[in-house]
């Protein structure tokens, strides 16, 4: 029964690991298997199906006045099975793909305000509403522009600079 629940023991602490280690196992096979398995061979199924092989069968060979054969063979079944679960549960939440991160391209455009003055030769900074949510952003303009003064986005100059003009009412 200690093999039992040191399976899974171990198949517990592979699933806690495969939380921090995500996707070591496949950048290890380095692409070997590419398609074979189709994730099969990905830590949380491997975990799911150690650790219900060792509790199947420590909660088999305890219970019954069965062997450690049978005992085995329950554990492999229901491992297949939570194994099976774990690769469809993964699957499906690969693909839940609902909306998609907004670019710097999708700055363009849009309004906002000076929170920090821009100096003609300098950056200040923006607040823009990017995904519903306000995000500063470091701004160049061609024109220094004074703080509280709405500018639009002419450009993204990278992941978090933007250049910006004074909105002309």
């Amino acid at each position: 029964m200690g093999l039992f629940l040191g399976l899974g023991i171990a198949g517990l602490v592979l699933l806690a690991a495969s939380l921090v280690l995500d996707g070591v196992l496949e950048g290890f096979l380095d692409g070997a298997l590419d398609g074979l398995f189709d994730g099969w061979l990905s830590l949380p199924v491997i975990a799911g199906f150690v650790s219900m092989l060792g509790f199947t069968g420590a909660i088999v060979l305890g219970s019954t006045g069965l062997g450690a054969g049978p005992a085995t063979g329950a554990g492999v079944v229901t491992g297949v099975g939570a194994g099976w679960l774990t690769w469809k549960l993964s699957r499906a939440l690969m693909r839940d793909r609902s909306a998609v991160a907004p670019s710097g391209d999708d700055l363009i455009g849009t309004a906002g305000s000076v929170v920090t003055a821009i100096p003609a030769d300098g950056y200040g900074e923006v607040l823009l509403r990017v995904a519903g949510q306000p995000v500063k952003f470091a701004a160049k303009a061609s024109v220094s522009v004074q703080r509280g003064t709405e500018v639009w986005v002419e450009a993204a100059l990278s992941a978090g600079s933007v250049r910006v003009r004074p909105v002309e009412r």
